[in-house]
């Protein structure tokens, strides 16, 4: 069988190629302390599973609309007038099975040979396949640590062409965990006044799990006049430990919305409807669990941050939100192992933590920032411990000559 070119133009998830590796070791008997995995460790709240079953005892199990049931659209419309005064309507409104797959219609939609796609680097790993499987041509913009990992306005305008369909906006982002300020958002959307034919999307999957002060800022809700151009997306996943239930929705003009329940009609037809009827019950219910589990994310953040600090070879910026931390290891880079290997890149010094001390963590390279590497403190407390001591060990047994 001879694959299609769109499949041949991408590579697997390197974060899922990863956990796979993790868990080959751990079926070979070996305590893997795994740092890798981006999702809560907590349980679905009992009130949303409680839900679920409500819908299956009620017979709820049929096929639903394409952007949803009536209960989960009106969740969603005023989840977003809640928390950032935004206004949307039933024909403004998409759901699919997850925020990736939301996305990855919104860019099968609107994409055709050749367009571009603005991305910020630190991205998270499936921005540019997701670009390239739609014939689009990623194009990757560079935001430095000593610009808070963030796009600016003087990195942005040279980005735009002609060509430009998207700008990707994710915040507070994956890896990095940084978000951009109101005074941020409104200095790009300046630039992008400036160019009508361009569109954002803006993944705010995490922007619940939010550790500054107020709220999140929205980039529809700091410029209202890019309402029409800004495609939302965001999910249950990761606020509401949901990630198996697939459920994601996406916010934006009515065009783009009706293409992408095109799209779906002839792809899933709906997401499935128990999942529909817990994400309803998250998005409207008490929101105790969001701000409990915020708070020992918190404290695990701190936690990492300082025992990272620590070792004399690594550094690290404080995020803003999610539950990542993204490493700089790149004193580490050149140096050599006790085998006599050197350490050739971020990719090589992820592979010594596993080898020499089994800690699992994704290099930055997957990310689009090399000499860096992503930790995720959706762990417990007793696991960042010990992974962080075992770091290190493997960074105090690096030396600067082959031994």
């Amino acid at each position: 069988m001879t694959t299609a070119a769109r499949v041949r133009r991408i590579s697997p998830s390197p974060s899922v190629a990863a956990a796979q590796r993790v868990r080959e070791l751990k079926s070979q008997g070996l305590t893997i302390h795994d740092l890798t995995v981006g999702e809560p460790d907590f349980d679905t709240p009992a009130h949303v599973k409680a839900a679920a079953i409500r819908a299956i005892e009620a017979g709820e199990t049929k096929y639903t609309s394409v952007n949803g049931t009536p209960a989960l659209r009106a969740a969603i419309i005023e989840k977003l007038r809640r928390r950032h005064g935004l206004e949307y309507t039933d024909g403004t409104i998409t759901v699919g099975g997850g925020a990736k797959q939301v996305i990855f219609l919104a860019l099968t939609a609107t994409l055709d040979e050749g367009d571009e796609v603005v991305i910020p680097a630190p991205y998270w790993v499936s921005y540019p396949d997701m670009v390239r499987a739609n014939d689009g041509t990623p194009v990757v913009v560079d935001c430095p640590e000593s610009d808070g990992f963030k796009l600016t306005p003087e990195r942005l305008r040279p980005a735009l062409t002609d060509r430009t369909r998207w700008v990707v906006l994710n915040t507070p982002g994956n890896p990095t965990g940084s978000a951009y300020t109101t005074a941020e958002l409104r200095a790009l959307a300046a630039v992008l006044l400036e160019h009508p034919h361009v569109r954002v999307l803006t993944d705010e999957i995490y922007d619940e799990i939010w550790y500054d002060d107020g709220a999140s800022p929205s980039l529809a809700a700091v410029e209202p006049r890019l309402a029409d151009r800004v495609f939302l997306t965001n999910g249950v996943s990761k606020t509401y430990a949901m990630t198996g239930w697939r459920l994601g929705y996406g916010a934006g003009p009515a065009d783009l919305v009706t293409a992408v329940n095109t799209l779906q009609s002839q792809i899933s037809s709906c997401p499935s409807s128990i999942s529909q009827a817990a994400a309803a019950a998250a998005l409207g219910g008490p929101q105790d669990f969001v701000r409990e589990s915020v708070e020992v994310y918190r404290a695990r953040r701190d936690t990492t941050v300082k025992l990272i600090r620590e070792i004399p070879q690594l550094t690290c910026t404080t995020p803003s939100g999610g539950f990542y931390l993204l490493v700089n290891c790149r004193a580490a880079v050149g140096r050599f192992t006790p085998t006599g290997h050197r350490i050739q890149d971020d990719e090589d010094f992820a592979r010594h933590l596993l080898d020499s001390e089994q800690v699992a963590v994704i290099h930055g390279s997957a990310y689009g920032a090399p000499g860096y590497f992503r930790i995720s403190f959706a762990t417990s407390t007793e696991v960042l411990t010990e992974a962080c001591a075992r770091i290190a060990a493997a960074c105090a047994a690096l030396s600067e000559r082959p031994s």
